[in-house]
Parts: C-alpha cells; structure tokens; sequence
C-alpha cells in the first residue's frame, strides 16, 4: 500500500477530529456534574436512572398530594375545634335559660346570642382552603354548601368524600362533606328520643333516658300515658298496653329494653312519646332552641315547657358534640397517616435520589485527570501534524 502525503493527512484529521470529541464529552461532563447525559453514553447505567426518575417523580407527586391533603385536614381540623367551642357555649347558655330565675329580656337577650351562634357556625360551615375551595362541599367544592334558613340552614353541597393518592396503595380522605358532618347528628340520646306532650298541663320534667336492651327495644314508637297523678300506662304503637305502675318522681320507667326518668308531678292526662331517633341538623337543634327562647320571653311557654325544650336542646348539642368530635377524631387519624407516609416518602426519595447520583454523577477528579491528560495529547497531535504537515523532498535538495 502507498502510503500518500494525502493519506497521512486524512488520518492526522481523523485522530485530531476523535481527540477533540472526547475532550469536549469530558468538559461538558465537568460543567455538568453527570458521567453521562445521553443514554448512548452508557446504555445500561441509562436505562436504570430512567427506572429510578420515574419512581421518584411519582413518590414526589404522592408528596405533593400528601401536602396537599395535610392543609386540607388541618383547615377542617381548626374548623371543627371552632365549632365544638361554639356549641359548648351554647350550651353554657341553654344551661342558663333552664335556671328558673331570668326575665323575659334576659331570655330574648340569650336568645341574640344564640342567633350569632348560628350564624357563627354556618359561617364555619362553609370554610374555605387556602385555594378558596369548601372544605365542606363534597365534590362540589367550589360552591358555597350551607345557607341559613328560617328552620337553620339549608345544604347545596353533594354526599362525596374527595380523596387523593399518598402512596403506593395509600389513598386517603381530604375531608368530610357538610351533609355528613352537619345534618347526620342522632337526635335523643342516639336511640330514641322523649317528648313531652306540648298540651300536658302538669309539671312533669324528662329526665335521662337509656337503652338496656337494644334487641328489646327494636326500634318502637311508645307513649307514657298517665291514669292519674300517680299512675301510668306505657301504650305501644297499636294503644295496647304493655306495662303500667306507679309513679315516682325521678324513678326510671322500665320497659321494652329501655329506660326513661321523669321527674316534677304529671298531670292526669299528660303523655310523653318515645320514638325512635331520626337525623337532626346542627342547624335545626339551634334554630329550635332560638324559637324556645322566643316563646318563653313572650310568655307563650310555661316554665315546664321551657326545662323540656332546653332538656331535648341540651340533648341535641350533646349529641352534635359527640358527633362532631367523632368526625374530629377521623380527621387526625387521617393527619396521622399522612404524617407517616409522608415519613416513607421522604426516605424512599432520598434513597432513590442516592441512587441516581451512583450511577450519574461524575467522579471530578478522574475527569479532571482525563481532561488534562486529552488536552495535552491534543496539543501535541497538533504540533506534530504543524510539523509534519510541511515536509517534502524538495526542501532537502
């Protein structure tokens, strides 16, 4: 083979060419900080850092979700520990109307107070997040879910739960709608209710009622009917009788798997209902607790109509208290399962991110060594070509 001026010359280009190559792939690999950038660079290492990016980038977005979730829970969290200050300030007043000793413009008084209350807790009701969504709306959350009401308050809400996704397998509740947390409250003591007859004439007071045996009770509208001022009968729904007595004031009647407590002296005539306990808005047990306050301060309700009403108003709150606190309760589960998986999260990022960086980053001072090293042998491919490039047998001659 003859080897030409022009030959040498191609290979001089083609060595000079590769040199340059690998000198700019180790300085863009120093200004960047990765052994490699395309997948070509180092096709295995490439393929697990793309596995490794794309777990990553979901765990990232299950953080952003928890985050997310966390703001929400502890918005309604605020929202619902302002709601059980409100009613215990209710009930603080419901207490002080059944004291015997106010006047009518201290009951209409207690009857204003009570009207900010319920504007107050509607206005609770209908608490916004920090991007103006209703936490309490179910998925309609961008539509304002309670307005007050002549009988308290009504729901334009829906019966949805928003969720979203923490983790693998992790799907967690943002919040609880308004219909849930405000409108299903027991009314009673959970199991059945007492009523006195609005028309009794006597002084007969409702007092505690329980459930001893809930199979017994099954559910049974009843009615205690009193014969005289001494006696009773407990008719079922059909009028018969199913058990009778003597009455003695602050002795439990006993009968179907319950227990109701009367105190003060019935009338004869005089009844008191039990029935079944039904769903009683939050809204509705205050509103009816306003409309008793007015009635008292006009004088259209007697002092034994009053200490009924407040007694089945102080069982209302009690059980929108408890109620509420149960929903409360689920709220700071849920915060405590977002606090942990938060926790897996954050670890399992670092790992991955650890991970990546084995396999990606550059080792500078290697780079370093081999930018030096190719800089050198390029510098001297060049003299050596500037050297070679010009000689011919003409100049010896």
């Amino acid at each position: 083979m003859r080897i030409t001026q022009s030959l040498l010359q191609t290979q001089f280009l083609a060595s000079l060419n590769t040199l340059e190559s690998n000198l700019a792939t180790t300085q863009n690999q120093i200004s960047t900080g990765l052994a490699f950038t395309t997948a070509a660079q180092n096709p295995a290492a490439a393929g697990t850092v793309n596995t490794y990016d794309q777990v990553l980038s979901q765990s990232q977005q299950y953080t952003t979700n928890a985050n997310s979730a966390q703001s929400n829970l502890n918005v309604e969290d605020n929202a619902l520990t302002q709601v059980q200050n409100q009613l215990q300030t209710l009930r603080s007043l419901a207490l002080e109307a059944n004291s015997g000793t106010l006047s009518p413009q201290n009951l209409a008084a207690l009857s204003s107070q009570a009207t900010q209350i319920q504007q107050t807790l509607v206005g609770l009701a209908n608490t916004q997040n920090g991007n103006g969504e209703y936490i309490f709306a179910g998925y309609a959350a961008q539509n304002q879910p309670f307005a007050q009401t002549a009988s308290g308050a009504s729901y334009a809400g829906d019966q949805g739960q928003r969720a979203v996704q923490i983790g693998a397998g992790q799907t967690i509740a943002i919040g609880d709608n308004g219909n849930a947390v405000f409108n299903q409250i027991p009314n009673g003591n959970g199991t059945f209710t007492v009523t006195a007859n609005p028309a009794n004439t006597g002084s007969g007071l409702v007092g505690a009622s329980t459930v001893t045996d809930l199979a017994a009770y099954g559910g049974g509208v009843y009615t205690i009917a009193f014969t005289s001022s001494s006696s009773y009968q407990v008719l079922d729904a059909a009028h018969a009788v199913v058990t009778s007595g003597t009455y003695t004031a602050g002795q439990a009647i006993s009968f179907a798997g319950v227990q109701v407590s009367l105190s003060g002296q019935p009338a004869t005539g005089d009844s008191f209902a039990i029935a079944p306990s039904a769903s009683q808005s939050l809204f509705a047990t205050v509103q009816n607790f306003i409309g008793t306050l007015n009635s008292a301060a006009s004088g259209a309700m007697n002092s034994t109509q009053l200490s009924n009403a407040i007694a089945t108003t102080l069982g209302g709150i009690d059980q929108a208290s408890s109620h509420v606190s149960t929903v409360q309760a689920g709220v700071g589960a849920r915060l405590n399962q977002i606090s942990t998986q938060l926790s897996v999260d954050t670890s399992q990022q670092t790992q991955l991110q650890q991970s990546i960086s084995n396999l990606q980053s550059l080792d500078y001072p290697s780079a370093i060594t081999s930018l030096t090293n190719q800089q050198t042998a390029l510098s001297a491919s060049m003299q050596a070509y500037t050297l070679t490039a010009g000689l011919s047998l003409f100049k010896y001659i």
